[in-house]
């Protein structure tokens, strides 16, 4: 008699066990999404926007398309790898509702076809995605086959639009209007250039790029840094200074360390450094964003040797 009542139980076994087996988690075919269909598709990515659907931001950052990718199956993927040159192979983990992880970052899966794919590239932090700017990056594909329907190259498609450049003029106006407020500051693309005339005066770009810091190589154009070495000068000194530069090549003191009581005598001498040793000895080029020169911001590090 006790196997009679076994058997409900073993009925509930198998149905749990079922239901696992159909579980999103470890089951690709109940996902709403499926690469089976596309494997071995190679896809370009085109373009990278912000959710405004512009690849520049209020500050300067512009997102860049530059990956290449081909899904091997519902569970691998490979990715290009710009050091190596060459694809590699990485696990395609499934998380939820589309999220996925590979080659070491988080993303969305928007829309898949044979053409094309949409991704949305996620910040996720302590397993939870960051709900500001960070995750609303989105990166557009293209499948070789439709690269070759468009007509036009990769490099072509990569470049920045129309709308990126109205954007872009547009903060430039603002930016060269009031150089001095930084609510209207706008980071150079291709930053200051300084080519020294004179051998009192050596510049030296610092780059700041850190991957433990999070620190990308954006940050060498957003927040641009050079140590200037003057010898000999008027007198010793070492000042960390943040100076603007117009789009003259005119450098005009912003910040800098002082007490009250010697604020602007101190700004001054700063400007004074400024005007003597680099507005006459150096080839001051300003920054610019697609061809277009601006005003933007730069940290000096200024050391003079007597």
């Amino acid at each position: 008699m006790m196997r009679y009542y076994l058997l409900p139980f073993l009925a509930l076994a198998v149905l749990s066990g079922s239901c696992q087996r159909s579980n999103p988690n470890n089951d690709p075919t109940e996902r709403k999404f499926r690469f089976e269909p596309i494997k071995g598709i190679k896809f370009y990515e085109v373009r990278r926007t912000f959710a405004s659907g512009l690849a520049f931001n209020e500050l300067g950052f512009q997102q860049t398309p530059e990956w290449a990718i081909r899904f091997l199956s519902d569970t691998t993927v490979q990715a290009y790898s710009p050091m190596l040159n060459k694809m590699l192979d990485f696990e395609l983990i499934f998380s939820h509702d589309g999220v996925y992880n590979f080659a070491r970052e988080w993303f969305r899966v928007k829309e898949i076809s044979k053409d094309s794919l949409l991704l949305q590239r996620l910040e996720v932090n302590a397993k939870k995605i960051a709900k500001d700017v960070r995750s609303e990056v989105f990166m557009h594909f293209y499948s070789e086959d439709y690269l070759k329907k468009t007509g036009k190259t990769l490099e072509q498609l990569r470049r920045p639009n129309q709308q990126d450049s109205a954007f872009v003029k547009q903060r430039i106006a603002e930016a060269n209007a009031a150089i001095m407020d930084s609510s209207l500051f706008f980071a150079a693309r291709n930053p200051v250039v300084f080519e020294p005339k004179s051998d009192l005066v050596k510049i030296e770009k610092v780059s700041t790029v850190d991957k433990l810091e999070n620190r990308s190589a954006s940050y060498d154009y957003l927040y641009p840094e050079y140590t200037v070495n003057i010898a000999p000068a008027y007198k010793d000194f070492a000042y960390t200074i943040s100076a603007v530069v117009d789009q003259y090549g005119k450098l005009h003191v912003y910040k800098f360390n002082a007490t009250d009581d010697y604020r602007e005598n101190r700004r001054k001498v700063l400007q004074g450094i400024l005007d003597l040793y680099i507005g006459r000895l150096v080839k001051v080029t300003p920054g610019h964003t697609l061809g277009m020169a601006h005003s933007s911001l730069v940290v000096l590090n200024l050391i003079g040797k007597k």
